[in-house]
């Protein structure tokens, strides 16, 4: 865990201009994927203020940490952290999966969150 401790801090010390650069376009497609998403009826965030915790408070340093490595790496790891993330946020009733949406009429209802964390791990290269 020290290891990675000191990984972690070599990796969050960076410029303030690319944390901005990071929150604006994180915050930004958090926005428009939680309207596409109530839409097209197939996800949401139960407040909009989510899009704040999940995609700047909990995407962007996983991204900082993640950005020197090569695509697969990113995407292994981005897997795990949107793996965690979609079962807790459907879990805890934090996101609403609309019953009957497109992702589970194309996938089968038992593989929308896998089907989400799948693309939405895409989001950490």
């Amino acid at each position: 865990m020290s290891q990675f401790l000191e990984y972690a801090k070599t990796r969050l010390v960076v410029d303030k201009s690319l944390i901005l650069v990071y929150v604006t376009v994180y915050f930004s497609f958090g926005m428009i994927m939680n309207q596409f998403g109530a839409a097209v009826e197939i996800a949401r965030f139960t407040y909009w203020w989510q899009v704040i915790t999940c995609y700047i408070l909990y995407m962007v340093p996983i991204s900082l940490l993640l950005r020197d490595l090569p695509f697969h790496g990113q995407y292994a790891y981005g897997l795990i952290a949107m793996g965690v993330l979609e079962f807790l946020g459907y879990a805890l009733h934090t996101s609403y999966a609309y019953p009957n949406n497109l992702l589970d009429k194309f996938f089968d209802v038992r593989n929308f969150s896998l089907g989400m964390a799948l693309f939405f791990a895409l989001y950490f290269h």
